[in-house]
């Protein structure tokens, strides 16, 4: 178990100091930890501690105390990772109960670099949630970045354009989930805000405003450069369209070309013993004139209807 206590910078101390109550505090512990110690946070609840079960990010009003859980998806790995760990707290401060080490490395790095001037739990949780999306806003611009390059080899290079699009499947899968992460850290963020409980105070409260208002932000973003994914998708099929359509037009041109021919070669194939261009001296020359005649008539004709 490793304790904080919450002063104008995040102090590592004892856990006998916390009793003292002098200051709120910051504690994280291993589930077997909390199993041996939860009594002595004096919370009155109990935690799932099957973190493989936790599946979303979500906080839960009880009696006395606030509990929850966080499922922050791999920034590297999207789709397939996520850390896992479960939190309650109470107007004394915040237990987390993590067997990963992510949360112990989030409140180092707030320790070395904040320092405040009003502290309070509203503050530390602020910083907190804070290091869960500090990298999104760029990992957003890059998608974005990628995206229009994307776009120019849909545009311009046919061969890389099946491998292309299958990397837009994946940016798409990745805004999905980094969508519903921030809805359900909003919902958390809310919860929070709402202080039912009051163990808050209420012109700290601020601070869940301001986040909100950032997570909105990263939602609104990541809609947007899911939308470009769905419009490259579009650009794509509407290539493969415009060129079906050019080959559909090319064939229609050759068939009306040769449809005339063909009736003039079924014409004259059937032989029959009194037509008399059989055996006159022009029969042969004419019809070859009339043939080349309908073709160039034909092309430029086409040409004129700019099908060519």
């Amino acid at each position: 178990m490793v304790t904080y206590q919450i002063k104008e910078i995040l102090t590592e101390c004892r856990a006998e100091e916390l009793r003292k109550g002098d200051f709120q505090f910051v504690a994280v512990l291993t589930p077997e930890e909390w199993k041996s110690l939860a009594d002595s946070f004096d919370m009155g609840i109990e935690l799932e501690m099957d973190l493989e079960a936790v599946h979303t990010t979500k906080a839960e009003v009880n009696y006395d105390s606030l509990t929850g859980s966080f499922c922050i998806p791999d920034r590297e790995r999207i789709a397939e990772e996520s850390d896992r760990f479960l939190f309650a707290l109470d107007e004394k401060g915040i237990v987390f109960v993590d067997k990963t080490g992510t949360v112990k490395r989030m409140v180092e790095q707030i320790m070395r670099t904040k320092h405040w001037k009003l502290p309070g739990l509203e503050r530390f949780l602020y910083d907190f949630l804070e290091q869960i999306v500090h990298s999104d806003q760029s990992i957003l611009e890059k998608y974005e970045l990628e995206l229009d390059e994307i776009e120019e080899i849909l545009s311009s290079d046919e061969k890389k354009a099946v491998k292309a699009l299958d990397r837009v499947n994946e940016i798409r899968c990745d805004l999905r989930e980094l969508r519903m992460h921030y809805e359900q850290l909003l919902d958390l963020s809310q919860e929070l805000e709402e202080n039912e409980n009051n163990f808050f105070k209420a012109e700290n409260l601020r601070y869940f405003r301001l986040y909100s208002a950032r997570i909105e932000r990263l939602r609104d973003i990541s809609s947007f450069v899911r939308d470009y994914t769905l419009q490259l998708r579009e650009l794509y099929e509407s290539q493969l369209s415009m060129k079906q359509n050019r080959i559909m037009t090319l064939l229609t041109v050759i068939t009306s070309i040769f449809m005339p021919l063909t009736l003039i070669t079924g014409w004259y194939g059937m032989n029959f013993k009194y037509m008399p261009e059989l055996e006159a001296e022009w029969a042969y020359p004419l019809v070859f004139g009339v043939s080349v005649t309908i073709v160039a008539v034909s092309l430029l004709f086409f040409k004129k209807k700019k099908w060519l």
